[in-house]
């Protein structure tokens, strides 16, 4: 590799010296990107505009994404996440040397780094190649700030180029940079046409006998004070056969972002929001996460009492999936597998956290079930192996993925019917599969895309959340964590569903779990403290609560 030259050296050197890494911080790059308090971020920040730069310059100029946001954190927190060329999360095996270049010590230290990395991957440093970053942040008080303190470490990579894409979801951020290096268009408003005008021609396409219900078109949605309020607000106006109330919308003196609000706080504490009234009961409620990229529903079921009905990313995803099923067995009609008009390999993808009944609901509906180790990342790859791939953590984060292959297939095929049998059952059930293909967000998890399309769903299929919730009940379930002297003493096999290490603890948890009914229990380290993570499932609240409780002792006998 050539050497870089003065330049870009001193251009390293000075984007160092400004944001120095204070005595005793540690920063690490995890499935959230670095994330810390936002005022002591500034060194994460510059250094991981600098990755984003170079990881534009590796892939020969693609446009790369850098989102300054702390998701579901309070607001006193932020974040830097980088978003890769596809749209998807960076790179993992990028992930060791972000974590190294956010705690050089030293501006010539970190020059060292950048200068031995870029040797190793071939990037040729100060010979004019072109790099593009597209910057966004939330709402959050310090992103300004940061996002100024981003564009700093991109410009240390000569040659780099930095787009501020403005205040956006995190989401959006992704589908802009996935749009722009596919060639396809990629700013904002195309984002709010793409999902609105898919929305509508999915309305268009649910059946003649499907009667407006004013009940059933009244939607309440919880924005966490966050973007994701703002920019629903913003599409309202164009959502036709939806009247839309937003709540924590974010607007100035509403409420604090995430503060006994959003997706995160409603699944975790299974309670509804700040801002929500008896009035409410019985009435279709969404909410969002701080940055949007997380979907819940739920239903408050009582006047006297924040216990609500929640409907989490399980349920989400097995309504997504009966859809997309009805649609392609519509399209094969009764063929046999040799002779279908769009073949499909239609799979969905699962951790060991999701509920038990949502595996069992979605086997016995013949789907093909695989199951990752915990984390989007690992999710999306896995889903990316279908024609059509579903992944949903119950948290409410997941997305569907339609392989391009699928889609040309499927744009020919209703091209063919739309000459030879337009407005039939087979072209209707194909048009609405591409609106699904444009309306969900096919780089990452979306609230906005994914409410949208739950909404055109249960309008296509005339259900209420009733309908929706019965279609299983979860099994009980319970998680509790043990404090261990090292997390890494515990090593897990079968996507975490089993423990090799130490040995015969799996045969103990295989042993106990037989006493339960409908029993399932793993264990695995918690990926960022010194904490083996409990999960059980039992037929009862008290069976599933003391099968944690054992398998918890179990641990803390054997590595306490």
């Amino acid at each position: 590799m050539a050497d870089p030259g003065g330049e870009q050296r001193a251009a390293l050197l000075a984007a160092a010296s400004l944001f120095p890494v204070p005595d005793g911080a540690k920063f690490s790059y995890g499935t959230a990107g670095f994330r810390a308090e936002g005022s002591t971020m500034a060194p994460a920040v510059c250094r991981a505009g600098i990755v984003a730069a170079l990881r534009s310059v590796k892939l020969g100029g693609a446009a790369v994404g850098l989102v300054i946001t702390a998701s579901h954190n309070p607001v006193g927190d932020n974040g830097v996440k980088i978003v890769d060329a596809d749209g998807g999360m960076m790179s993992q095996a990028w992930e060791p040397f972000s974590d190294a270049l956010a705690n050089a010590p030293t501006p010539d230290a970190l020059l060292q780094l950048v200068l031995q990395f870029a040797k190793d991957e071939g990037i040729a440093l100060g010979e004019g190649h072109s790099a593009q970053v597209l910057l966004a942040r939330d709402t959050r008080p310090t992103g300004e700030y940061l996002l100024d303190v981003a564009t700093k470490g991109i410009n240390a990579i000569v040659g780099s180029v930095a787009l501020d894409m403005g205040i956006l979801t995190t989401p959006q951020l992704h589908w802009m940079v996935r749009n722009k290096n596919r060639g396809l268009k990629s700013s904002e408003e195309d984002y709010f046409t793409q999902i609105t005008q898919s929305f509508r021609h999915l309305l268009e396409l649910t059946p003649d006998d499907t009667v407006s219900d004013k009940l059933m078109e009244k939607l309440i949605v919880d924005g966490a004070n966050g973007i994701g309020g703002l920019k629903l607000e913003e599409i309202k106006p164009k959502l036709a056969r939806l009247d839309i109330v937003v709540r924590n919308s974010g607007k100035e003196g509403e409420g604090i972002l995430n503060e006994r609000c959003g997706a995160d706080f409603v699944q975790k504490e299974k309670v509804h929001p700040l801002g929500f009234t008896p009035n409410d009961v019985g009435v279709r409620c969404a909410s969002f996460d701080g940055d949007a990229d997380r979907l819940v529903y739920f239903r408050i079921t009582s006047p006297s009492s924040t216990v609500i009905d929640l409907v989490d990313g399980d349920k989400i995803l097995s309504l997504f999936v009966l859809f997309i099923r009805e649609q392609l067995d519509i399209v094969n009609g009764k063929d046999s597998q040799d002779n279908q008009a769009l073949p499909t390999r239609f799979g969905v993808v699962q951790t060991a956290y999701a509920n038990g009944a949502s595996t069992e609901f979605l086997k016995n509906l013949g789907l093909e079930v695989a199951f990752t180790s915990t984390g989007v990342k690992y999710l999306h790859k896995k889903a990316l192996e279908f024609d059509i791939g579903i992944y949903f953590e119950a948290n409410g984060h997941g997305t569907v993925l339609f392989a391009d292959e699928f889609v040309s297939r499927l744009e020919y095929l209703a091209s063919e019917l739309s000459s030879k049998a337009a407005g039939s059952p087979q072209h209707q059930a194909a048009l609405r599969l591409l609106a699904t293909t444009q309306l969900i967000n096919q780089a990452v998890g979306d609230a906005l895309s994914g409410m949208l399309l739950v909404e055109a769903v249960l309008q296509h299929k005339r259900w209420s959340l009733q309908n929706w919730c019965d279609i299983y009940t979860d099994l009980p379930s319970k998680q509790l964590k043990v404090k261990v002297k090292d997390r890494a003493s515990i090593v897990t096999t079968d996507a975490e569903q089993k423990v090799c290490q130490p040995s015969g603890l799996q045969e103990l948890i295989d042993k106990e779990v037989a006493n339960y009914s409908q029993g399932r229990c793993f264990v695995r380290p918690s990926g960022t403290e010194d904490v083996v993570r409990v999960y059980a499932e039992a037929s009862t609240v008290e069976a599933a609560d003391s099968l944690a409780k054992s398998v918890a002792q179990l641990v803390e006998r054997i590595l306490g």
